[in-house]
């Protein structure tokens, strides 16, 4: 499959807000029968990996499960589950509820079935400032733009940024890098290709006009290495984002564990698509 979002032919390998409007029909991307049959399974065997709230979050929930209704309708099987976690059985994108708490942002509820390396207790209750400080470099950074970015979001504008990195797997619920990393040894370099994944993150913002708080979607893609070949312009992309990659960007997603791999990869097929002086 063809990733549909390439941000690292956007912003290289660096750490980058972002953000662009999108139209609201734009907002939720589809690709998924049924998310809910994804979801539940890990919603009733590991709860504290996926669900969090915190207390008085159930009115902008119950606003976020409404802007979520009108775009996919409403789904058996949601009596009595708090709102946002309803909402967010409909999607195939993870649900991060934001409100100002005493004049900070805080994450009062998410629903996480798509996690990268956190899961929802690790995140739960914290500001945006403590989110974002194992990003080495992001808050120093861009920490005060984020919070204006926030506090300054009107109702009706959606926002959307893409993320990406390489990680040697394709599943979609990882909560924990150590066992996904304890395989990396064991990849043959000609194997490379087809067992290193591009993991893509298409994140969006929105106003929630009524309670005031902020919903952040979380929409995972992802897709063998080797399906840039498809392409040689992103293929050329990919080898100047990572060989390119700043220090920080570089360190804070692990990319020393696989750089031997990937080398390997681009060196392999660089004289088709032009790349290898990258």
């Amino acid at each position: 499959m063809k990733l549909p979002h390439s941000p690292w032919a956007e912003a290289g390998g660096d750490f980058a807000i972002g953000l662009r409007p999108i139209p609201e029909a734009d907002w939720l991307e589809g690709g998924e029968a049924d998310p809910a049959a994804r979801k539940d399974p890990l919603i009733a065997a590991c709860p504290e990996i996926v669900w969090g709230e915190t207390p008085g979050s159930w009115d902008a929930q119950a606003e976020a499960l409404a802007l979520v209704a009108k775009v996919r309708g409403s789904q058996s099987g949601e009596a009595g589950l708090p709102p946002l976690l309803a909402a967010a059985r409909r999607v195939s994108d993870d649900l991060c509820l934001m409100e100002q708490r005493e004049g900070v942002w805080r994450l009062t509820a998410l629903s996480l079935c798509a996690p990268s390396f956190f899961t929802a207790q690790d995140a739960l209750g914290k500001s945006l400032a403590e989110l974002h400080g194992p990003v080495d470099g992001f808050a120093a950074r861009f920490g005060g733009r984020l919070e204006r970015i926030f506090s300054g979001l009107r109702p009706g504008l959606i926002l959307e940024r893409r993320n990406w990195t390489v990680v040697n797997t394709d599943a979609l619920f990882t909560p924990d890098s150590a066992p996904i990393r304890a395989q990396i040894s064991g990849i043959a370099p000609e194997a490379a290709g087809r067992v290193l994944h591009l993991r893509v993150e298409r994140q969006t913002l929105r106003r929630l006009p009524v309670t005031g708080g902020a919903l952040f979607t979380i929409r995972i893609w992802r897709a063998p290495l080797e399906t840039l070949e498809q392409d040689p312009e992103r293929f050329a992309a990919f080898a100047r984002a990572w060989r390119g990659a700043t220090a920080e960007f570089r360190n804070y997603k692990g990319f020393a564990s696989y750089d031997a791999l990937v080398e390997a990869y681009i060196r392999a097929r660089g004289e088709s698509y032009s790349v290898n002086e990258v």
